[in-house]
């Protein structure tokens, strides 16, 4: 039979290499899968089954430094959490219990207790049993925070195991955003990091939440996974029906053939592995001077990277040679021999020609090659599609005065002491701004006092996101941007008396904010509420690195941050806080669905404001952080198709927030068993999200700040009373298709 495809070049710079101890783990993990009843008479695995799985090759490959104990209690891990899918699909897949999944799901969280001596339930089948046995054998050798952080990759990888399959029963094919971030929760590839630091060494808790960690983990997940896809297409897609595959994505999404979705499937792996390797080399070492980490600290940092990287090379060989996958026309890896290199059983697969293929090498260059200020020529907007009703408040008018009064009393309307830059508003442009239309929109049952406090916000955050480019990324100057934010961090203390004495209009115009919107939260909600503000400040300066190293981002790790430089986060836990004592459990909000639901509006917004801005970002400030650019790059395609790109994920990211309100929602409420209160609350939780993102269009086709004359500083004669005259948007406007 024909392939579907031709598997493209994989880029594999790392030798891979097999674990001596392997026939030792295949005795070993068979004896332990009869011993906990998973095989013979188990209605799931015969012995034969276990034997074609052969995971103790797969973590022979993945593992290669470790001694026998270890790969031991790894093999057994990874049968374990493959016999707990199988029994899940048997159990509860096929016949749709969502009851009784629900339940079987939460009482496995009792068979990872964070105290051992807090004791386990009563095992009712062989999953639970090998739960229970597998963390005795692992968690005492582990610290108490990588007991939570494993805990809940493993609640992830179990509580996500219906998406696929309620996809499947309707036919859906994700959007690539929605695939990335659900792959990664049904795939494993977070739980295995997990099982590296068991294997390699566990990082230090106080930076294990860092963002170079996240990207290290993340970046490895989504490479193990869509490397996965690409071996597995034939059989999952043309076989079995699976439609969470990143080539059917790819495929469905951009209306191309199969073999250019493998080869794009590819290019995002590579792009990925690019990633992966930055962070390591780049962020890592700021990490460890940031923290003064001890030798030890960076020790095992660089322990846990390396164990990463094995576990990718390892994962290839085995995609490589097992009879699960299409590998037969595989290129075959490693056919150049250099006298320094690693030679001899389970080498292959470092191929040195991966090093230099032209698809990688272009890829790598594209990024750090962009000609900053390009001649772009006004915006193009398309029809953006928009279902949610707009409405806007009666107090508009209000938070105008408010909100131009407050930033003049801050200063940010006149040149600082000793801060040359800070004169980039004149007060012309704030009420071409009309930071109040957006408040009006996001928000339209405001108080008064509300809409004005909200309108400040959104003028302070502007004022500092177009700060930093100015004053720090023109400048490269990344020492003055890290002193900047730790001193805006300093204006943002969970107790108010602990706050530092403003000294420019930033700070002050964030203390004051902070104090005024924190005075009535509660010491938890305050501490939450910093830390959206702090992941938000922290984007600014990973936004000025990429300027500094004129480095476009990889479209993941732009998306993902870009979420954190629009202040999703922030102005969405103000939507929610309202609402946050009205039976809603805290875990509601932690949830997969929610998570999803936030993340799509949140996409949605975000490349409404990247098509607005192209002209302005790329063109008038020389940035490389903006949607269309992003995916020029990553093609290596033109403005007009790569804007078709994203208006096309715009639209599916806004009917995918539609898709979980009316399909998720309701299961979400079902499955929590949530009272009418609860539902009201979150109905209208909801509801704000909506308006969030009717605003943010609206103020978008309203305001003066991205047509060409905004950008050039052309006499448009506005004042105070600029808001009436009905801005209209002069950029050219074009339909694309939905």
């Amino acid at each position: 039979m024909t392939q579907p495809f031709q598997l493209p070049d994989f880029y594999v710079p790392y030798p891979a290499r097999l674990n001596p101890h392997l026939e030792a783990a295949r005795t070993h993990t068979r004896q332990w899968a009869r011993d906990f009843e998973m095989l013979e008479g188990s209605g799931v695995w015969e012995e034969s089954d276990l034997e074609s799985h052969d995971y103790a090759l797969l973590c022979a490959y993945t593992h290669p430094d470790c001694d026998v104990d270890a790969l031991n209690l790894v093999t057994d891990w990874y049968v374990w959490v493959f016999f707990f899918d199988d029994h899940f699909l048997e159990m509860y897949k096929r016949s749709q219990d969502r009851d009784g999944a629900k339940a079987y799901l939460d009482r496995l969280a009792g068979f990872m207790p964070m105290d051992l001596s807090d004791g386990f339930p009563e095992a009712t089948n062989p999953v639970e049993a090998g739960l229970k046995d597998l963390w005795l054998r692992t968690v005492p050798a582990m610290s108490a925070d990588w007991r939570e952080r494993f805990s809940e990759s493993t609640r992830n990888l179990l509580n996500e195991s219906m998406w696929e399959l309620a996809n499947i029963n309707i036919g859906r094919v994700a959007n690539p955003l929605e695939y990335i971030e659900m792959r990664r929760k049904v795939g494993g590839a977070p739980w295995s990091a997990g099982l590296i630091e068991y294997v390699s060494a566990e990082v230090p808790a106080r930076v294990a939440h860092a963002r170079p960690l996240a990207v290290l983990r993340d970046a490895f997940s989504d490479a193990v996974h869509i490397r996965n896809d690409i071996f597995s297409y034939e059989r999952e897609v043309a076989d079995e029906g699976e439609l969470s595959n990143a080539i059917l994505v790819l495929e469905t999404f951009l209306g191309c053939s199969t073999q250019e979705a493998a080869e794009a499937s590819n290019d995002l792996l590579t792009s990925r592995l690019h990633q992966f390797e930055q962070t390591a080399l780049a962020e890592l070492p700021q990490l460890f001077a940031d923290h003064a980490m001890n030798p030890a600290e960076v020790a095992a940092v660089l322990a846990y990277a390396k164990g990463l990287q094995d576990w990718q090379s390892g994962g290839h060989e085995w995609h490589m040679v097992s009879s699960r996958y299409m590998n037969k026309e595989a290129r075959a890896t490693a056919p150049l021999s250099l006298p320094f290199m690693p030679a001899g059983l389970g080498t292959t697969a470092l191929d040195v020609r991966s090093l230099f293929t032209q698809r990688s090498a272009d890829l790598r260059r594209r990024s750090f090659t962009h000609v900053p200020f390009e001649k772009t020529g006004p915006s193009v907007i398309p029809d953006i599609y928009m279902p949610h009703r707009l409405s806007l408040s009666p107090h508009l008018a209000h938070a105008r005065e408010e909100s131009v009064a407050w930033c003049k009393a801050m200063g940010m309307l006149d040149p600082q002491p000793g801060d040359p830059g800070s004169a980039i508003w004149s007060e012309r442009k704030l009420w071409g701004y009309d930071f109040a239309v957006c408040s009006a929109g996001i928000d339209p049952d405001a108080t008064p006092q509300a809409l004005a406090l909200n309108a400040c916000w959104l003028s302070w955050g502007t004022y500092g996101d177009d700060y930093y480019p100015v004053v720090f990324a023109q400048a490269k100057n990344l020492t003055a941007a890290k002193a900047t934010t730790a001193r805006l961090i300093a204006m943002i203390p969970v107790d108010h008396a602990e706050q530092a004495e403003p000294v420019t209009a930033m700070e002050r115009g964030l203390g004051d904010l902070w104090v005024r919107t924190s005075a009535g939260m509660s010491h938890e909600q305050r501490t939450e509420f910093r830390a959206t503000l702090v992941s938000m400040l922290k984007s600014w300066l990973w936004e000025v690195e990429n300027q500094v190293l004129n480095r476009i981002p990889d479209p993941v790790d732009y998306a993902e941050m870009r979420r954190h430089t629009f202040g999703s986060h922030l102005t969405m836990y103000l939507c929610r806080l309202g609402h946050q004592n009205r039976g809603i459990p805290d875990e509601i909000y932690a949830s997969g669905t929610i998570r999803s639901l936030e993340n799509a509006v949140a996409d949605a917004a975000c490349m409404i404001n990247d098509v607005y801005s192209y002209q302005k970002e790329v063109e008038v400030e020389g940035e490389v952080h903006n949607y269309i650019l992003v995916t020029r790059n990553f093609f290596d395609i033109g403005y007009p198709e790569a804007l078709h790109i994203c208006h096309a994920l715009m639209t599916q990211r806004t009917e995918e927030f539609e898709h979980i309100v009316a399909t998720q929602m309701p299961l979400l409420y079902d499955d929590w068993k949530l009272g009418e209160e609860a539902r009201t609350a979150l109905d209208a939780y909801v509801a704000e999200l909506k308006d969030w993102h009717a605003g943010i269009l609206n103020w978008h086709e309203k305001i003066a700040r991205y047509r060409p004359e905004d950008l050039h500083e052309l006499p448009v004669g506005l004042g105070a009373g600029a808001w009436s005259d009905g801005f209209g948007m002069s950029a050219a406007r074009i339909s694309l298709p939905h």
